[in-house]
């Protein structure tokens, strides 16, 4: 019987070893190393493991002062661990040298210092292939430094850690490194992108082109292993007698073409595969052709820019291929009578690939259901319980998806939410004022609770404020009114969302702004403002956010006929558009997420300012001088309309017809 010390037992390795290591009948007891931070988890964990009752927490941090571990718990252990098995590592590429050495250095360190003061029988310490660096040929299991160059953080600090085990002298020690560990077998459980997983999203977008044939260069050869083999094959190594002092080889026993790793996933994906591969010669030219590139000004940034679009950290072109050849003679011969084999990468692609869709794809928050690009998604929609916001939670509730509805007033809401559920919908109600943070981070958090995610968000609710500046000298609180709203409360609600957008690599933003922003509205330089201010704020978040997959649409939107236009009653001479075609404006930038949506008077007017700034200058003081200020605004012109545009003067009437559906 044998009790055992294990790090990192959370870990993709750490769970499938510890699981199996519980399930044998000589495994007298287990105890965990697990932070305070993870202890919860690990516990919940242990619970669903066979023989939980052999199983002890022991609170401890690879990154604390001894371990974390006191005197106490080191009383307890010492002469009572006949293994401890160091797992606990951080397996990560793209890590820099403080983050790699912390862990796996200095981590290893104190490891090594707890084996020889609990007086442990043997310490057994996983390493990784990655410490043959850039040794070319072959790299057999008693080698270890040999010269060779170490290119990244991961490949020096596994090397160092691996380096303190070998040099201790306090305790009998073996070393087991694995090749690049992929998911399991039978399960396709993996923790993260990571090896291979690098190119899966490539492969993914070249699956809507699957008859197109490709070309590619000898990439060299990798090596792939799948985690239950790692766990099996430690397990049995770690329990057989008389291999202190050896190092093994957990790698495929032969390697594998960079190029056939990509077909087998591309086989169960449906892209196309490389199905000519330029011979060495030319490939390595081609390669160190693209190497000396790197060179010339702005070939680095594009190259890291597209490379960023799929996910693949640049390192990855330095270390997906291994120089050297990874004898595994010795490992094979004490796992011989175990059965314990590697299995094909080719009979277990679809497994690994079908998990990393489901559980790992950063993009697969972008997928849709069956109806179309908004079947399923849950969108925020302000401003719902009348006009524009209300046409639209109904146009998009009837394309599938669940629209969440907030304004202030709660029965309003319920009126749409009903009307929707009528139809065969379904939507949510969330009433709140957009001008209070604590409102906003409210119904956010209860959105996630109810729905789980936000997909979209239609900013949409506004206030509009039609008075000349002269009618404004004492009335400053109506650009304060107009920016709350406007633009404060529509900022403070994507500032809620774009965190968890951001998290799940997908989100879209739709902004309801003004056509009066591509020009010059007179009378609202209040409103016209607001919508300017939200207008340059999303077009910087926009680049900001682009990495992370959230998007935004403006839409500068011609005057619609909606209650907040009713106290202006010039506007019932106007040419409009109804609720229901400014919804379809909505909808169309929800389902095609196009930078901005307008009208092509709009596109007129913004170019007329662009380049005859002072002509569209005159002709706005025309409008200015032709549409006088509203009663309701303190003016005393109004316009009385009781015969339609025949009370317009045939300038007005001309003006309006010019400038289709700008607000004067």
């Amino acid at each position: 019987m044998s009790a055992y010390l294990v790090t990192g037992a959370t870990g993709l390795i750490g769970r499938q070893f510890t699981q199996l290591l519980l399930d044998q009948e000589d495994t007298e007891h287990v105890h965990l190393l697990v932070r305070a931070a993870s202890r919860e988890r690990l516990a919940d964990l242990v619970r669903a493991w066979p023989h939980p009752e052999k199983v002890t927490l022991v609170t401890g941090d690879l990154s604390a002062d001894r371990l974390g571990v006191d005197d106490q718990a080191r009383e307890r252990l010492r002469g009572g661990i006949d293994h401890l098995v160091h797992l606990a590592a951080l397996y990560d590429i793209t890590a820099d040298d403080e983050t790699s050495i912390r862990a796996n250095v200095d981590g290893t360190r104190k490891v090594v210092e707890l084996a020889a003061d609990i007086q442990a029988g043997c310490l057994h310490h996983v390493s990784s292939v990655a410490v043959a660096g850039d040794h070319k040929g072959v790299f057999t299991e008693d080698m270890f430094d040999v010269g060779q160059r170490l290119p990244t953080a991961y490949h020096r600090t596994k090397f160092e850690a691996e380096r303190l085990v070998r040099q201790q002298h306090d305790v009998p020690w073996r070393v087991y490194r694995p090749a690049i560990v992929v998911g399991h077998s039978q399960t396709g459980e993996m923790d993260k992108v990571d090896g291979p997983y690098y190119l899966f999203t490539a492969i993914d977008k070249l699956n809507r082109v699957p008859n197109l044939p490709l070309v590619g260069p000898d990439l060299g050869d990798t090596n792939i292993v799948p985690v239950d083999y790692v766990a099996k094959a430690l397990l049995v190594l770690v329990r057989k007698p008389g291999l202190d002092g050896c190092a093994f080889h957990l790698v495929s026993p032969k390697p594998q073409p960079v190029v056939s790793v990509y077909n087998a996933f591309a086989r169960v994906a449906g892209a196309p595969t490389i199905n000519v591969q330029l011979d060495e010669r030319l490939s390595g030219g081609l390669l160190r052709l693209a190497k000396l590139s790197e060179n010339v000004p702005g070939v680095s940034l594009v190259r890291d820019s597209f490379l960023a679009r799929l996910g693949i950290p640049p390192v990855l072109l330095e270390t997906a291929s291994f120089p050297s050849v990874f004898a595994s003679a010795a490992t094979r011969k004490e796992l011989a009578s175990s059965g314990v084999e590697v299995p094909r990468l080719e009979s277990y692609a679809g497994v690994l690939w079908r998990y990393w869709r489901e559980h790992l794809d950063p993009f697969r928050a972008r997928a849709h259901g069956s109806r179309g690009e908004l079947d399923g998604r849950r969108v925020i929609i302000t401003g719902a319980s009348s006009g524009i916001g209300r046409a639209t939670a109904l146009k998009v509730s009837a394309l599938g998806a669940v629209p969440l509805l907030v304004a202030r007033r709660q029965h309003e809401l319920e009126e749409v939410r009903d009307e929707i559920v009528a139809a065969g919908g379904t939507a949510s109600v969330y009433p709140a004022d957009l001008t209070d943070e604590e409102s906003i981070n409210k119904i956010v958090k209860q959105m996630l609770e109810e729905h789980g995610r936000i997909d979209m968000l239609v900013n949409n609710a506004g206030r509009s404020i039609r008075r000349s500046i002269r009618l404004s000298y004492d009335r400053f609180h109506d650009y304060e009114r107009a920016m709350a709203i406007n633009y404060f409360g529509a900022v403070r609600l994507i500032l809620a969302v774009l965190p968890h957008m951001s998290e799940r690599k997908f989100g879209h933003i739709v902004n309801i702004s003004s056509i009066g922003v591509q020009g010059i509205a007179p009378r609202f330089s209040a409103y016209v403002a607001s919508k300017a201010a939200l207008d340059y704020f999303s077009k910087i978040a926009a680049t900001e956010t682009h990495g992370d997959g959230v998007t935004f649409t403006t839409i500068h939107m011609p005057l619609v006929r909606t209650p907040m236009i009713r106290p202006t009653k010039i506007y019932d001479a106007f040419p409009t558009k109804s609720p229901d075609q400014a919804a379809d404006m909505v909808v169309r930038a929800l389902k095609d997420r196009p930078k901005h949506i307008g009208t092509p008077e709009g596109y007129l007017i913004q170019a007329a300012y662009t380049f005859l700034p002072g002509l569209v200058d005159a002709v706005a003081f025309e409008g200015y001088r032709i549409f006088p200020d509203s009663a309701a605004a303190g003016g005393s012109g109004e316009v009385k309309l009781g015969k339609g545009e025949r009370n317009l003067s045939k300038a007005a009437t001309r003006l309006i017809r010019l400038t289709r559906g700008f607000h004067w």
